[in-house]
């Protein structure tokens, strides 16, 4: 049995999903976990583990666009916060004679293991694109490199690297190991259906996107847009966890940013998928550009009527590329963090 240190990053939902099965596992296995995080890792892991919230180093936007300069800048602006938490988690790390950490894209987390001599194990999807031979298009290189200079420095030496990852890719770190995107129990257990709808989502309202969608001769339903009701082809919806997991599971196909989290999700669930990239967030382009490599579904940055169409005629292509999708659970993943855990205990 070990005393854990779990940082779990708090930017989006992501981190805190795939970290629950983590945390539950962990603790079915005799292990004592404490977790820290803060914004929505703090309020979603809160209802089942007691969770320390600590300041939260994260992306800068500006206009809807993640700017790595600025995040840099802000972070380092910030540093004084940062520094109460990490004294705070040093004093806790000894009332809790903690021996393990490991970090899902966590900073402080991942600090504390580091000044203390700790094991750290980091368990992300961004590391693949430090640890693993990858491509992308050759217009983002500069932002490329930036958010490899990002990943680097928030969880940076860690002892084993768990890369997640919806395509296979050459690993170049002998400390680093790839595995399928950790996936929720409910989506392990759904049965998915084609239906007759598109799922939409947007991590931010876009008018221009709900016109193009009403022009397109099939049904949606769209969450993020900010408003309920139906407006012609398309069902607005307000967030509901109820309501989003069937819609995803009966979904004939996905229409949403490039998160990781959804991705996975669609992917095992054998949905195509369109991807809209937040603007300048380089880990969403890599994300749409790998869809679209892999021929599970498509890529523009910009949407227009036509393009709608275009994805919606190929469904059939992309849901047959969709069969050779590694449909796996959870289980080598979770058996890795068992051999690491038990082997620093």
């Amino acid at each position: 049995m070990a005393n854990i240190l779990y940082g779990v990053n708090g930017e989006g939902s992501g981190h805190s999903t795939r970290a629950r099965e983590v945390i539950f596992h962990l603790i079915r296995r005799g292990h004592n976990v404490h977790v820290v995080s803060f914004d929505r890792g703090f309020k979603n892991l809160s209802s089942d583990f007691e969770v320390t919230e600590v300041y939260g180093l994260r992306l800068a936007y500006v206009n809807n666009r993640v700017r790595y300069n600025k995040t840099l800048a802000q972070n380092l602006l910030t540093v004084p916060k940062a520094a109460g938490s990490i004294r705070k988690l040093n004093h806790l790390c000894d009332d809790w004679r903690i021996e393990q950490v490991i970090t899902d894209f966590e900073p402080l987390s991942c600090h504390i293991g580091r000044r203390r001599g700790l094991p750290v194990i980091a368990i992300d999807n961004q590391h693949t694109l430090t640890n693993c031979q990858v491509s992308y298009p050759r217009q983002y290189r500069k932002d490329a490199a930036a958010a490899k200079l990002v990943t680097k420095l928030m969880t940076p030496r860690a002892d084993a690297y768990l890369m997640l990852s919806f395509f296979p890719a050459p690993v170049t770190n002998k400390k680093a190991f790839l595995f399928s995107p950790i996936v929720r129990q409910e989506i392990l257990a759904a049965k998915p259906t084609i239906g007759e709808h598109i799922l939409v989502y947007v991590t931010s309202p876009s008018n221009e996107l709900a016109t193009i969608l009403k022009n397109v001769r099939t049904k949606f339903i769209a969450y993020g847009f900010g408003r309920e009701g139906q407006d012609h082809n398309v069902a607005f919806k307000e967030p509901s966890l109820d309501e989003f997991l069937p819609d995803l599971v009966s979904a004939k196909a996905i229409i949403a940013n490039a998160g990781f989290s959804l991705i996975s999700e669609a992917l095992h669930l054998c949905k195509p998928y369109l991807a809209m990239p937040v603007k300048s967030q380089f880990e969403q382009i890599f994300n749409a550009y790998y869809i679209r490599q892999m021929g599970y579904g498509a890529y523009w940055e910009e949407l227009e009527k036509e393009k709608v169409e275009s994805f919606l005629f190929n469904l059939d292509l992309y849901r047959s590329n969709l069969q050779q999708y590694p449909r796996r659970d959870n289980s080598a993943l979770l058996a890795k963090v068992d051999e690491l855990v038990g082997s620093s205990a």
